[in-house]
């Protein structure tokens, strides 16, 4: 049987500000820390930082590792994504089947560029980028504005909540609320079923 641990959904529709870890960075620009999530003893941190020197910025977002007196597998991080001249929003889960973040993106610095959703699952012990999947407006005609993930009572179901416009492939109903749902999200590559309201 499963030891589910705790989990922490971070930065949902209310943005990055609310979750109180905005720092300012050496060259202006801001870096984001989310709070602390669990997988296998281990603690988690998902963050988002400015590559030195891009202008407009491009921002990475990071996966970390702490090295915890409980933790096997020492201190590590590694990128899951990026976002160009848009800040992203981070949400991180975790339980002992592996740690689940998401982040919004813009992949090019136009106004007019749509913003979508970078879902990745990361495995504890060798922080490898297991499962690479992610929410997106049919045909560029809307944004994904936030995404905030929740693992369901079961330990495998991931439930990503948010907001947007426009219509995502295969939802279904109408309304600018989403709420996407993975089966095994941490075991299979199953597509979610999508409601809109």
């Amino acid at each position: 049987m499963l030891n589910l641990k705790s989990v922490v959904s971070l930065c949902a529709v209310a943005g990055l500000t609310a979750c109180g870890g905005g720092v300012e960075g050496e060259d202006g620009l801001a870096t984001q820390e989310s709070a602390l999530v669990t997988s296998q003893g281990c603690t988690f941190t998902a963050s988002y930082a400015a590559q030195p020197g891009t202008l407009p910025p491009i921002y990475d977002v990071t996966v970390t590792r702490a090295a915890d007196a409980t933790c096997p597998y020492g201190a590590g991080s590694v990128v899951v994504g990026t976002s160009t001249g848009t800040a992203p929003t981070l949400s991180l889960v975790a339980n002992d089947l592996g740690v689940a973040v998401s982040y919004t993106y813009k992949s090019s610095v136009s106004g007019s560029a749509p913003q979508s959703l970078g879902i990745k699952h990361v495995a504890p012990d060798t922080l490898d980028i297991v499962r690479s999947t992610g929410l997106s407006v049919y045909l560029g005609r809307g944004s994904i504005y936030s995404g905030s993930l929740s693992i369901a009572s079961n330990g495998t179901t991931l439930t990503v909540y948010g907001t947007k416009s426009g219509t995502i492939y295969g939802q279904t109903g109408t309304g600018n609320t989403y709420l996407a749902s993975y089966p095994d999200f941490f075991t299979s590559t199953t597509a979610p079923s999508i409601m809109t309201f």
